[in-house]
């Protein structure tokens, strides 16, 4: 038997479903994302009642712009309901709330939103809330590479200076731990371009839920799953670490 792991420190969810769960019954597509706002909060509350420290949720993927108009138009429309509905509980909440991924396809209002949040929230500990919007794993890793050549450049750093921890630290979120655990919902089996460089030794847990019917007791169940597993980073026999 595995020797059981710590609750991890941070997870990461990959919400997919929302347009299988629509169609399904027959609505458009806009109805699984506002059903699927709902589902936010109850990882959010799971995640409290465990005691995890930093969840990060994919809200829109750099490719997600390939999606009908209507869609995109649909779901910055909800991220920006979401801000003006929920920001006061969250703060409240003790939860710092932040945003990783590009920003210049975005509406300047609602950067103006987001970054009204950030700052709101900057000082509050009890959780943080990273939402990843226009996101994109290989997209982080060339904005990495790119800070670290322009410090070359400059002359301020050599090339033999360059290893992981550098490029780690030219991450969008540097100060944020790796994530330990990964869920994605939809019984999907793949990472879509999700915290790639973070994410290179994380557990991952699919589960068949579509994203919409999301409730508590399914991160429970994720969390379970995870302090079950045999973790070996590369090692062999039973080496089962909490990350």
């Amino acid at each position: 038997m595995p020797t059981q792991n710590t609750v991890p420190k941070h997870v990461g969810i990959i919400m997919d479903g929302n347009g299988r769960w629509a169609t399904a019954r027959g609505l458009p597509r806009s109805v699984g994302h506002w059903r699927g706002a709902d589902a936010v909060e109850e990882a959010i509350s799971a995640a409290e009642e465990v005691g995890i420290k930093y969840i990060t949720i994919y809200a829109f993927s750099s490719e997600n712009w390939r999606r009908p108009a209507a869609e995109i138009s649909t779901v910055f429309g909800l991220l920006d309901h979401y801000i003006k509905t929920k920001a006061k509980t969250l703060v409240d909440r003790g939860i710092r709330v932040r945003f990783l991924g590009e920003r210049h396809r975005i509406d300047g209002h609602l950067i103006k939103q987001m970054d009204w949040l950030t700052e709101a929230s900057r000082h509050n500990d009890k959780l943080h809330l990273n939402i990843a919007v226009d996101y994109g794993g290989r997209r982080e890793i060339v904005s990495a590479a790119r800070k670290i050549a322009a410090l070359v450049m400059a002359g301020d750093i050599q090339l033999t200076d360059i290893d992981e921890d550098l490029i780690s630290a030219n991450r969008y979120q540097p100060d944020v731990p790796d994530p330990e655990l990964i869920i994605r919902t939809s019984g999907e089996m793949r990472l879509s371009n999700f915290m790639l460089w973070q994410s290179a030794y994380a557990e991952f847990i699919s589960l068949s839920v579509l994203w919409p019917d999301f409730k508590k007791h399914h991160f429970h169940d994720a969390i379970n799953q995870f302090m079950n597993r045999e973790r070996r980073f590369g090692g062999v026999g039973n080496m089962a670490l909490s990350g």
